[in-house]
């Protein structure tokens, strides 16, 4: 379950030390822990990390078969965390330093900035390959987090990319060695803890104003038939 600490100005959110998939239970942590880092007064950024071989593995598709009438809601709930966390009135880093796949993958690019581990770990969007069709949001949200000929690329054919290559791609915003990761995410995010949140807020809700109307409208969950 998510975790918060606090590096100085950075509050480090720890996803978990396992697959770190989306479910209920973690999107409400994810969400309370967001409530904590907002309330707390004073300069501040946020960097999100995980420990082990995955930063999110994605949706918790074990849940998710359990639990199928829940489905439309759940999944609106994730699209909603995406829109809060594109837009929230602070910095904002992803460290990761191990897998980000599907939704997993979508959260790391909420975030202002990305840095991956160099040597290992992939970011994959691997919807084409397991049926499931991005909506028009998140479509929206990926177009408008890295180049459309790399989102066209990453969305159409499930490529695995690695530190390098996301960064080569434009997806992600540097590397480290396995034992960096973190403290890199943290120097990135330190400088900056002192923007103006307001305004930031702003600029972040009007930079992404397509992709949080999509998100937000609760358009219908598409699964395989």
């Amino acid at each position: 379950m998510a975790g918060l600490d606090r590096d100085g100005d950075v509050f480090v959110l720890d996803l978990g030390d396992g697959e770190n998939r989306l479910n209920p239970a973690a999107v409400a942590a994810i969400n309370a822990r967001l409530d904590e880092v907002t309330a707390a007064a004073g300069p501040k950024a946020l960097v999100t990390t995980a420990e082990g071989k995955f930063w999110s593995n994605g949706f918790d598709l074990a849940w998710m078969t359990a639990n199928p009438g829940e489905i439309g809601p759940f999944i609106q709930s994730v699209r909603v965390l995406f829109a809060r966390m594109v837009t929230l009135a602070l910095p904002t880093v992803a460290a990761v330093g191990g897998h980000a796949f599907g939704a997993g993958a979508v959260l790391a690019l909420t975030h202002d900035q990305q840095v991956m581990r160099v040597d290992r770990g992939y970011f994959c969007l691997p919807e084409v390959d397991v049926d499931i069709p991005f909506s028009i949001g998140i479509t929206e949200l990926i177009r408008a987090r890295m180049p459309v000929r790399t989102a066209h690329e990453a969305m159409t054919t499930g490529r695995r990319y690695g530190g390098d290559d996301a960064l080569a791609a434009g997806i992600i915003d540097g590397v480290a060695d396995q034992e960096k990761v973190l403290a890199t995410a943290i120097a990135m995010a330190r400088p900056l803890t002192g923007k103006a949140s307001r305004t930031l807020g702003t600029i972040k809700s009007r930079l992404y104003a397509t992709a949080v109307a999509g998100l937000v409208s609760g358009e219908a969950v598409e699964v395989p038939v």
